[in-house]
């Protein structure tokens, strides 16, 4: 959220708090002061302060000039996790879906410009990065997120579009707005995205939606393969089906057990006619 749009009541301290969170990751699990206050655009005492903070909270450990991350930030996941049903509800037919197909699957809800899993069985590592629940990507490289995003108010996707950075993550990704555009198109009409090798070398997935009670695309579920045991043809011939079989299965779990809008991260439970069957996002 850029500075003019926030709201009078917004804590600049808590977002900032927030920032030095996020700042620790996969590839930077410990991290000093001054990197700490160079990620998060801080000064190196406004840095100190919410280091020392958090650590007074029980978020952070402090190792000699390191700081890293506890346990207990998972906390603040779980929180989501254990109050959102659709997780769980998808979860057991994930695991019949990838005793059935032996390949990866995941379940995966937009939170801004990315994608975060929400759920996941793998079989075999074939990516580079470790993908486990909280695990975020572009939404606009990966499939689950182009068939999130095709399903969304035209308006609001020309509004993605017009403020996306479409960085090239491999010589695949397509980066250019009338391309993308023309790809949610595609994707909004056949209900289905096929990515291939666009967020990293070597992995092809395919995803399809799935809709809360009221019939708004809350999530989406994919099957990852490696592009070397299966072409774009096999995965729609032979893991297609299977994905879409086990997406109506959720769906159907999730109207008994929660029948009216499902909320989602980045979302909320907005309906609009093009959200639900509408016809393909503008040329």
């Amino acid at each position: 959220m850029s500075a003019e749009a926030r709201a009078p009541h917004f804590v600049k301290s808590f977002e900032r708090g927030l920032a030095v969170i996020r700042s620790f990751d996969a590839e930077h699990p410990a991290r000093t002061l001054s990197e700490v206050a160079h990620t998060c655009d801080l000064t190196r005492a406004a840095a100190r302060r919410l280091l020392l903070t958090l650590a007074d909270l029980g978020y952070v450990h402090q190792d000699g000039r390191l700081f890293r991350l506890t346990p207990r930030v998972l906390e603040l996941g779980y929180s989501y996790l254990s109050s959102y049903t659709l997780p769980q509800i998808a979860e057991p037919h994930l695991e019949q879906l990838v005793a059935q197909v032996r390949e990866s699957s995941s379940l995966c809800v937009l939170d801004g410009d990315d994608i975060v899993y929400v759920a996941r069985v793998p079989t075999r590592r074939i990516m580079t990065a470790a993908i486990t629940v909280g695990t975020r990507f572009p939404a606009y490289v990966t499939s689950v997120g182009r068939v999130i995003i095709a399903h969304r108010p035209d308006e609001e996707i020309e509004v993605r579009l017009a403020q996306a950075e479409l960085k090239p993550l491999t010589e695949r990704t397509v980066t250019s707005p009338d391309a993308l555009r023309a790809e949610l198109r595609r994707v909004r009409r056949q209900g289905y995205a096929v990515v291939d090798q666009e967020l990293e070398e070597g992995l092809r997935s395919v995803a399809a939606p799935v809709r809360d009670g009221g019939g708004e695309v809350v999530a989406a579920v994919n099957i990852a393969v490696h592009a070397g045991r299966n072409s774009v043809d096999s995965v729609r011939r032979d893991l297609l089906p299977p994905l879409l079989a086990t997406v109506a299965r959720i769906e159907a779990d999730l109207r008994i057990t929660n029948p009216g809008p499902v909320a989602s991260p980045g979302s909320g439970t907005r309906r609009s006619s093009s959200s639900r069957r509408s016809p393909a996002p503008p040329a």
